[in-house]
């Protein structure tokens, strides 16, 4: 992400959220990395959902030894599924590869200049595949395409961390976190806001 629109966010925040504020000065600079490797960030998505980062890892090493760095979709499309839960794939999550490499191949899903689609276009196009929900997508947005202003609302941490930052008795309703964002004009930085607040939970 350019350093200058985070810098400029970072302090938007800092100007609009008094426990925000604290917190950024708290932990200090962190950026997100953008990049364009799509198909690689959707496959570690589904290989990731529900397990440990650290599972998550062993399987994507083990599908990488096989696919190689960059894999591509007809490779993963023409490989038995036998082979592929030998990586430790469950078997919904090979349908789930499959399908995703399937609707790339079909052209129903272009991954190709997907950055220059809007955030709702991408999550329509995105939540097509099997597999592939709402978090994927809001994920996708953040730390793939470096988006600023994606509000994760679903996503448990964001919940308990705005929990803890807020001094909230119980865990938020998805418009509770929703009210939260837009009291403390988190608009249009709400990708910055939710990264130091998952910050804040980890510490």
């Amino acid at each position: 992400m350019n350093k200058d629109i985070f810098e400029l966010g970072v302090q938007h925040l800092i100007n609009n959220d008094k426990q925000l504020s604290t917190i950024i000065k708290k932990f200090g600079k962190c950026n997100i990395q953008s990049h364009r490797n799509y198909l690689n960030a959707l496959l570690s998505a589904i290989i990731g959902q529900q397990l440990s980062v650290k599972a998550a890892a062993c399987i994507k090493n083990r599908f990488i030894e096989h696919f190689g760095k960059q894999p591509k979709p007809k490779d993963i499309l023409d490989t038995d599924d036998l082979v592929i839960r030998q990586f430790g794939l469950s078997k919904a999550k090979v349908i789930y590869v499959k399908d995703l490499c399937s609707k790339i191949i079909n052209k129903q899903l272009t991954l190709k200049n997907i950055d220059l689609k809007t955030d709702e276009e991408i999550i329509d196009a995105l939540t097509q595949v099997k597999g592939i929900g709402i978090w994927t997508a809001h994920m996708f947005l953040i730390f793939t395409l470096g988006r600023l202003n994606v509000l994760p609302v679903s996503d448990l941490g964001i919940k308990k961390g705005v929990m803890k930052t807020y001094n909230l008795e119980k865990l938020p309703t998805e418009s509770e976190v929703k009210n939260i964002a837009e009291t403390n004009n988190w608009n249009p930085y709400s990708s910055i806001a939710c990264l130091y607040i998952w910050k804040n939970l980890d510490n």
